[in-house]
């Protein structure tokens, strides 16, 4: 039986190369449908092209200051010694009150996180340059496109200054966890902080200078080590515990003694729980002030697994929320994702179902048209396994481009198998 098998192969060496070739093209085209599969569920997801630069920000704070000491101090400074990093294009200052933002704009083809580890080299050597307790810090990894999901809590009766503390040191702690995440922002509400409210007459009776007051607070607000001990074969851990909790604690700090009395600080003025200078509210469809966060994406994550992952951490930060108090969406990118998916599943299936009908209401032949429309679902894998090469990702362009191109490519095939139904037809007549 081989040895039939290997003379016929000899003698019809062509009908095997044939054989063999139509096999290897099954084969990879098998093998090029699984892999444009596995790129459809692997490519980024998400409804908008990021066309952000390339950029890595620093962000420094320096509260009181006006922006041409800013500018003078740290914007300069930063700018001018974070020049000759490798792959950057343009080094852009911002100033204003109390705040200097640095943008370094890296080339395309840069990593995000070896920009960010080169800019977190260089900025060690320019710190040094910085006013005194001045320390500047790298923005998130995200872009401006990476605000993906926005909520409210939705609290009625409720404080503004005890939602923004449980944002604060609650649902946004739990959010950060969420793999893909780079940040959650708070906003609205009030920031709670103790304020002691001096009254200069008083300061000037007493002879007390202000950054007095000031540095008698910080040395009672903080803890002092002590050491251990043995007596009668029994260790003691020496230690102080000073950290202010209460308002009263604030009131009786000494600041210095005259004959005997101690000035505390409830003689100089007034401590108060109070909230934070605010630069504007968060209104929420009229309704009202409202407190919430926004969650910011990662550079280069999949948007849609993000906001799935969110939206499934919320339901577990719910559990252990106050009573009355619940996690409100108020933009949401999956619902514009979801509808752009949605949109191209339905413009291929039409061209799909259009081109079989038209095919075979011409040619009268099933099997002709079947050829032209299964060019359009390959020629998508396609598509979508370049998209997962370059990576680009697929958003509202990328895939209105997709459904825009099957359209040109089915023309080609439809001339093409009517060529060959028209050549078929006359070999066959004039047989």
């Amino acid at each position: 039986m081989i040895k039939k098998l290997i003379s016929w192969s000899i003698k019809n060496k062509w009908m095997v190369i044939i054989m063999y070739s139509i096999m290897i093209i099954y084969g990879m085209y098998s093998i090029m449908i699984i892999y444009g599969m596995y790129s459809v569920y692997n490519t980024p997801v998400d409804a908008i092209p990021d066309l952000s630069e390339n950029q890595v920000i620093i962000y420094t704070e320096w509260m009181g200051r006006n922006p041409q000491i800013i500018e003078d101090q740290i914007t300069y400074p930063l700018t001018s010694n974070l020049q000759g990093i490798p792959k950057v294009k343009n080094i852009r200052g911002s100033s204003m009150f109390g705040m200097s933002f640095v943008f370094i704009i890296f080339e395309d083809d840069a990593d995000i996180y070896w920009a960010r580890a080169r800019v977190l080299e260089r900025l060690n050597y320019a710190t040094r340059l910085l006013p005194q307790n001045v320390t500047p810090t790298l923005g998130p990894d995200g872009t401006g496109l990476g605000h993906v999901y926005w909520y409210t809590l939705d609290a009625p009766g409720y404080d503004l200054g005890e939602l923004r503390a449980l944002q604060d040191w609650y649902v946004r702690f739990g959010l950060q966890t969420v793999e893909g995440v780079s940040e959650v922002a708070s906003f609205g509400g009030y920031q709670k902080q103790y304020q002691v409210v001096v009254d200069p007459m008083k300061l000037r009776y007493h002879g007390i200078p202000l950054m007095e007051v000031v540095n008698k607070i910080k040395e009672n607000n903080n803890e002092v080590g002590g050491r251990k001990f043995e007596l009668s074969d029994i260790g003691y851990i020496v230690k102080t515990t000073g950290y202010i909790k209460n308002i009263e604690e604030i009131e009786n700090i000494p600041l210095r003694t005259e004959n005997t009395t101690p000035i505390r600080v409830r003689d100089i003025g007034t401590v108060q729980m109070g909230g934070d200078l605010r630069l504007g509210i968060v209104d929420e469809n009229g309704e009202g002030e409202k407190v919430g966060g926004i969650v910011i994406m990662r550079y280069g994550e999949n948007a849609k697994q993000v906001i799935d992952r969110v939206k499934t951490k919320i339901e577990e930060i719910k559990k252990g929320l106050p009573a009355g108090i619940n996690i409100k969406p108020a933009y949401d990118r999956s619902d514009l994702i979801n509808a752009t998916i949605d949109t191209l599943k339905e413009a291929v299936t039409e061209e799909i179902i259009v081109v079989a009908i038209v095919l075979f209401i011409f040619l009268l032949h099933v099997r002709s048209a079947l050829i032209v429309v299964i060019t359009i679902p390959v020629s998508v894998l396609f598509a979508f396994i370049l998209m997962k090469w370059f990576g680009i990702t697929s958003n509202i362009m990328s895939l209105a481009g997709v459904a825009l191109a099957v359209g040109d490519l089915v023309d080609a095939g439809i001339v093409m198998v009517e060529n060959a139904m028209k050549t078929i037809g006359g070999e066959a007549e004039t047989n």
